[in-house]
Formats: C-alpha cells, sequence, structure tokens
C-alpha cells in the first residue's frame, strides 16, 4: 500500500462501496452534504461519488470542519499501518505523538526528540496529513475522551485530565465540536447496562481492534514463553504485565478475541491511558497490513504454504525498547529458560516494586540507570558477557544510545553495533522486536538455519539474505513464518 492513497480517489471509492475494512486507518471519507467523516467500511449507504472527498487523518477531517459518524465511529478503527513501516520523519513524528509527547513536552518537545525545527515538522506533517502537530494530539486527546466516557464510570472532571485535556472547557468544546454531542450525551447514548459498567474499581476494560487476519499463537505464544517472572505471567487466558510510563505505572491484562483483544489496564496515573494503549497496540503489533504483508510473502513458492495454513502473524514487540535491548543481551546464546532466569534474578534484586491484586505480578522491568549502577561482579555471566550488559546500561542511562519509538532505525542500528559484543543477530533481533523495523531479518539465527534446511531454502546466511530480498519490506513477518515451523513452545497460545 503505497503513500498519499488517500490522494487515489478511484482506489477510494471502490473501498467504500465495497465496504472493505481492510483500508480503515489508512485514510478517512468526509462528505460533503452532512458534514460528517467516516471509516471506509461504514455500514450506511454510501453517498453519491461527486459527495466524497478523501483525507490522509482524522485531524484532517476534523481541521477541515466534518464531525466523526455516529454509526462507524472512525476514531476507533486501527491506527494507519504507514507508520510502523515507515523510518522517515513524518513516521517517527505519528509514532511519537501516538505515544502522547505533544501532551506531556509540547510541539517544541516533540522537534527536539526529531532533531528538526518545529517549522520543518509542521510543513512535513502538513503536507502529508492534512494537519500539524497539535491537531493530531488534539484528535488523539478526543479519541481517548471518548473511549473513558464510554467504558468507565469516572467523573467528566478526571476524564478531561486523564485525557490531556488542560480544562474542562477545552474537553467539553473539543468533544462537541469533534462527536457533535456534549460529553454527557455521549454517555447518555450508552445501553444502561454497559453505562459505567466496571466491576472492578481503578480498572479499565477496553477494545484494541485490529485488521484481520490475526493470528495469536506465535504472537502471545513468544510473549508467554519468553516471560520474566514478576514483571510478565500468562494467567486465565491473558498475558498480562508491569508498564513503566511516564507518569506513574501500571499493569495490563491481553486477552485475544475473535475481532480485538480484550484489554484490563490499571493505571497508577489516569493520564498514562493513551501511552499505555498505544504502547501494548506497538507490542501485538496491531496496527499492522496483513493483507500486504501476506500477499508478498505468498510470491515465494517455499512461504505460501507456510502464509496459507496460518494467515495474520504478527512481530511480537516490546512495551519499553531499553528493556527488550536488555532482555536481548541476557538472551545471547543462552537457551529461553536460561535468559529468563537471569532477567528475573536482576529484576527482583533492582526492579521497583508494584502491587498486584489480580495476581503474581510484583516488579517493574529495572530501568537503565538502575542497571547502570549495579555491581558488574554481581552479574551471573561470563566477562565478555558483563562488559557488554554494563556499556549497554551505562550509554541507555546517559543518553548516549536512545531507543525510542521515534528512533532513527539505521542510526540506532550502527550505534548498537559499535558496543563490545553486539553481532548482527542481537542488532537485528532489537531493530525487529523493540524498534518495530519490518524488514529486520536474522540469518544467522538457530532457528531460522534449521527452518531453512527443512524447507529446501538456502542455509547459509549470505544466500538466505540473497533469497529473502523477495520478501522485502516485509522479512521480520518472514522471520515469524519460518520460527513458526518448530515446535518450540513460542509458537504456540499456552492453555
Amino acid at each position: 500500500m503505497q503513500n498519499g492513497m488517500h490522494t487515489d480517489t478511484e482506489r477510494c471509492l471502490r473501498a467504500v462501496q465495497s465496504k472493505d475494512a481492510r483500508f480503515d486507518g489508512w485514510f478517512f471519507t468526509a462528505v460533503l452534504t452532512t458534514r460528517i467523516y467516516c471509516r471506509p467500511s461504514c455500514p450506511v449507504v454510501p453517498p453519491k461519488a461527486e459527495n466524497m472527498t478523501f483525507f490522509p487523518s482524522a485531524a484532517a477531517c476534523q481541521q477541515a470542519g466534518f464531525r466523526a459518524c455516529k454509526r462507524c465511529r472512525p476514531d476507533t478503527s486501527p491506527g494507519s499501518p504507514e507508520w510502523n513501516q515507515r523510518a522517515d520523519l513524518v513516521a517517527r513524528a505519528m509514532r511519537l505523538i501516538g505515544d502522547g509527547v505533544v501532551d506531556r513536552e509540547g510541539v517544541p518537545g516533540l522537534a527536539t526528540r526529531l532533531g528538526y525545527s518545529t517549522r520543518q515538522i509542521e510543513r512535513q506533517l502538513l503536507a502529508e496529513l492534512g494537519a500539524g502537530p497539535l491537531a493530531l494530539a488534539r484528535a488523539q486527546r478526543a479519541q481517548t475522551a471518548r473511549l473513558l466516557i464510554e467504558t468507565t464510570p469516572l467523573p467528566m472532571a478526571e476524564i478531561a485530565f486523564a485525557a490531556g485535556f488542560s480544562s474542562i472547557r477545552a474537553f467539553n468544546d473539543t468533544v462537541r465540536e469533534v462527536f457533535a454531542l456534549s460529553p454527557s450525551e455521549l454517555r447518555a447514548r450508552l445501553p444502561k447496562k454497559r453505562a459505567g459498567a466496571t466491576p472492578t474499581p481503578g480498572v479499565l476494560s477496553l477494545r484494541l481492534p485490529f485488521r484481520a487476519p490475526l493470528n495469536p499463537d506465535n504472537l502471545f505464544g513468544h510473549l508467554a514463553a519468553t516471560a520474566v517472572p514478576g514483571v510478565e505471567e500468562w494467567r486465565a487466558g491473558a498475558y498480562r504485565r508491569t508498564l513503566r510510563l511516564p507518569y506513574g505505572h501500571g499493569i495490563v491484562a491481553l486477552t485475544p478475541q475473535p475481532d480485538h483483544i480484550a484489554c484490563r489496564l490499571t493505571l497508577s496515573d489516569l493520564r498514562d491511558l493513551p501511552v499505555a494503549i498505544s504502547r501494548c497496540r506497538r507490542m501485538l503489533d496491531l496496527d499492522a497490513d496483513p493483507v500486504a504483508v501476506d500477499d508478498q510473502l505468498r510470491t515465494d513458492p517455499v512461504l505460501a504454504p507456510l502464509v496459507d495454513k496460518a494467515p495474520g502473524r504478527r512481530v511480537p514487540r516490546t512495551v519499553d525498547e531499553s528493556e527488550f535491548a536488555v532482555r536481548a543481551v541476557l538472551g545471547q546464546q543462552v537457551s529461553t529458560a536460561a535468559a529468563r532466569t537471569h532477567a528475573a534474578r536482576l529484576v527482583t534484586a533492582h526492579g521497583e516494586t508494584v502491587d498486584d491484586p489480580e495476581g503474581g505480578l510484583t516488579h517493574l522491568f529495572p530501568s537503565p540507570e538502575a542497571l547502570a549502577a549495579l555491581d558488574p561482579e554481581s552479574l551471573a555471566m561470563p566477562r565478555t558477557r558483563r562488559i557488554t550488559f554494563t556499556t549497554l546500561a551505562r550509554q541507555l542511562a546517559d543518553g548516549t544510545i536512545h531507543l525510542g519509538v521515534e528512533s532513527d532505525w539505521a542510526e540506532a542500528r550502527a550505534r548498537l553495533l559499535d558496543l563490545p559484543g553486539f553481532g548482527p543477530w542481537t542488532v537485528d533481533v532489537i531493530a525487529m522486536r523493540g524498534l518495530g523495523d519490518p524488514d529486520a531479518f536474522l540469518p544467522t539465527d538457530l532457528g531460522i538455519r534449521r527452518a531453512a534446511q527443512e524447507l529446501g531454502l538456502p542455509s547459509t546466511p549470505a544466500a538466505l539474505t540473497a533469497r529473502a530480498a523477495a520478501w522485502r519490506p516485509w522479512r521480520a513477518y518472514a522471520v515469524q513464518y519460518l520460527w513458526a515451523t518448530d515446535s518450540h513452545p513460542i509458537n504456540f497460545l499456552p492453555v
């Protein structure tokens, strides 16, 4: 799917006329006669072609004076896959806006993190999305507000604060402008049994949408099989973990359902809600475009049967890039079980404790600062690995290496490769699962080489890399399909 789909009017019209849900989040349809904007799959009868115009973002629709459709609720569609598959300035800015940076640090903070002037960022976002960073952040605040209004019994003043509004008035005005209803009218529209139905105080229950198909087996299997005791667990059909967030901490439980991921969140500070949702979506790769990925991989006759058998595999990612990098080092040349044991020791000794009334979670994963301060002699690992570990922790803590949603993938790879004990496998696994590069590839990985051999693919790293050129830009997804040929626990949904 190419950038700027909203400019391809013919294609947009076909998607709207066939109510194709695969395009939800790629573009938005604004209806000139009603001044309402919809997702492509809106269930109502499509308007006449001459009454439709197309926008690249909900924020652009809102800026042009259109209101969200009450039937299809375009604000709840999955995010555009564009921002996950690209590494340019606009994609990095969008990932940061999704992570709440504009609400916390303003547009100057966004610009500083990206290393560009505010004017350059404004200009590029406006050119591509039809809206600047403030409008995009405002659209996200409106979406968060609606979510809280409809899924919690919280008072409106608390919702305004949690969604990132600076005042009750701004909250009321924005909600009315975007949804053509006041906050209390939005809540009044709910079925009586749903309104304010929160069984546990302080626990928010949400639905995270995704583009079908989604195969949960390797996604949840991987997270559960590599779970660090105290930080993560599989309990009652849900993957649960602790979250370190900008204002506080949280605990999330994620349960795969046929048409959504059920998400239960407990937060120490409600202002962290948009960030927590954004990070959980990233970890589960929910904004991916599985149809585009699978269509490309099916062009290889060896991969086609694997894709047909279990389409919609996602890349299991992370909620914390620095944590993932540390865990990748702990996992160098040891079994999954040994890596978990190493990580669990670090967590018990250096992680901050949290209270989990619903299960067995006890700690946040230690921060880079805590890990940089530990005594290297206390690490039960070979001396060379210890040097690798302490160098990484120190550089993450002092900012020499920064791993975040806004990371420039090429620059982050180069910096990691400069570290002692960092070879291509460690860098690529961090690029794939930490930074979210959809084209990261692991030709030296033991599981990949074994799968290649069994399937009759070239099994030397150089020859396999040459063959994998046809899988670009989705080689990270090819890795999931190849890994899944093995009977390792990472490939199976726990029972």
